[in-house]
């Protein structure tokens, strides 16, 4: 069987993801590198330009994905998965971790492709949020990351059978907690004051910031993490071959496998 992905990947767009996979990195880690005294030493400034930064690349990486590049089948196919997945997100709404939109983003990717993937995850972020009323300064670093667990699922090792069920779900638990690790990153240096073990202090060396910050995640988050990892690999082992079965014979169908 010869694959063709939905959204073709070209040599220019593959630098544009990775410039975009550097930008969001620095968005979420920024305030472990913060020395005394430099510019983003300021509360203020680092989310301010990092708010801004983010959904300038989100939008152009969208942008030369789409520029020319996926048919009306690829964006028709591309609306019935982000419209499954923003239907599914209400269901748990977050409460303690159940957020099944991840396994839809992780077999979503994982059917039709790399750039579909990145373009599913970021587009079913952002149509449920506006949903469910989750827009906020945290949206562009939801998406960003989303996009890339449904891309990653994309660029796993092709296996069949239950061993692919098998990798899908060890990349859905190890992205489980990226995802929640990188979220706590995001919001973690201005969820707290000064005055404990677990506040982020600006310009301390990198070893100890990263201690503070995991004994935050491990009071704060690390049950959601787990549960959401859970949850979804669960839904991978249960209903991943079927869906599987499925969104593969709609790309034979649309053409985008031979």
């Amino acid at each position: 069987m010869t694959t063709r992905t939905a959204v073709p990947i070209r040599a220019r767009s593959r630098l544009i993801l990775a410039l975009a996979a550097l930008v969001g990195l620095s968005a979420f880690v920024w305030p472990l590198f913060v020395e005394p005294g430099a510019a983003l030493d300021n509360a203020s400034q680092g989310p301010l330009v990092f708010a801004l930064l983010l959904p300038v690349a989100i939008v152009i990486v969208i942008t030369q994905l789409t520029s020319g590049s996926i048919s009306p089948k690829a964006l028709a196919m591309l609306g019935v998965v982000s419209a499954l997945g923003t239907l599914t997100r209400p269901l748990g709404a977050g409460t303690a971790g159940i957020e099944l939109v991840f396994f839809l983003l992780i077999i979503g990717g994982r059917v039709f492709g790399p750039g579909f993937g990145f373009l599913l995850g970021n587009t079913t972020l952002l149509v449920s949020a506006l949903v469910t009323g989750g827009v906020g300064p945290w949206l562009p670093y939801q998406m960003l990351a989303a996009g890339f667990v449904s891309l990653g699922a994309a660029l796993l090792p092709k296996l069949t059978g239950w061993a692919e069920i098998a990798l899908l779900s060890l990349w859905c638990f190890v992205s489980a907690f990226a995802y929640g690790w990188l979220m706590d990153l995001a919001f973690w240096p201005f969820a707290l004051g000064t005055g404990t073990d677990a506040s982020y202090l600006a310009g301390a060396p990198l070893l100890e910031n990263l201690r503070r910050f995991v004994v935050f995640n491990v009071a704060t988050s690390m049950g959601w993490n787990l549960t959401r990892a859970i949850v979804n690999v669960v839904a991978i082992a249960l209903l991943g071959p079927a869906m599987l079965r499925i969104l593969r014979r709609a790309s034979r169908r649309a053409h985008f496998t031979d």
